[in-house]
């Protein structure tokens, strides 16, 4: 059974928000007669359905941060919460990862080394937690994460206002965070032979 505390909680609603997202983005909405506004702001279209899905990822993105601080303040931290958390993260940004591949909004390659790199992660993981090798997220992997997030949020409120002075700081930022996460999976890789080691 779930041990369904407030920082849980936050992650779940994190969950269905994510799904909330995934449906606002690829839902056939004309099939039902259903039109999104679109507006022109200052010669950049901007479509209000992904404004609307920007504006979730945001609340998604930012949980992300809150349901982790309430759970170390107030020592609720579960083995339950870490795996919901991990499968929270991993839902919301690369389901986003595909969606904007798919819509030709980045580079299939940047969804496919991120996602790539977490499934190596992942099995990295828990192959060290059989040896009973614990291994924290790294300084590069959150800065990863914190670099993604704000990039793709960027990218749903299509770079503005930096779009306008024709800045493309949602790409630089996706890109980055794409080298971060190969630098993170590698930094990891490493804390677990140190650990073997010692």
């Amino acid at each position: 059974m779930l041990l369904l505390n407030l920082p849980n909680k936050i992650t779940l609603a994190r969950i269905f928000l994510t799904i909330v997202i995934i449906f606002l983005c690829l839902f056939p909405f004309y099939l039902v007669n259903i039109n999104f506004p679109q507006y022109n702001v200052r010669g950049v279209i901007v479509d209000s359905k992904y404004v609307i899905a920007g504006i979730l990822f945001v609340i998604a993105s930012i949980s992300d941060f809150i349901d982790g601080k309430i759970a170390r303040s107030r020592g609720l931290v579960t083995d339950t919460g870490k795996m919901l958390d991990a499968i929270a993260d991993k839902v919301l940004v690369n389901s986003v990862l595909v969606i904007f591949a798919s819509n030709g909004f980045i580079h299939p390659i940047i969804a496919v080394i991120y996602i790539f790199r977490d499934e190596v992660v992942n099995a990295l993981r828990m192959h060290a937690a059989k040896g009973g090798i614990i291994v924290p997220a790294g300084v590069s992997g959150k800065i990863k994460t914190f670099a993604m997030m704000t990039g793709l949020s960027l990218m749903f409120f299509y770079n503005l206002p930096f779009e306008l002075i024709n800045i493309h700081v949602d790409d630089f930022l996706i890109y980055f965070a794409t080298i971060m996460s190969v630098a993170s999976g590698i930094e990891y890789y490493r804390e677990i032979m140190k650990k073997k080691t010692m």
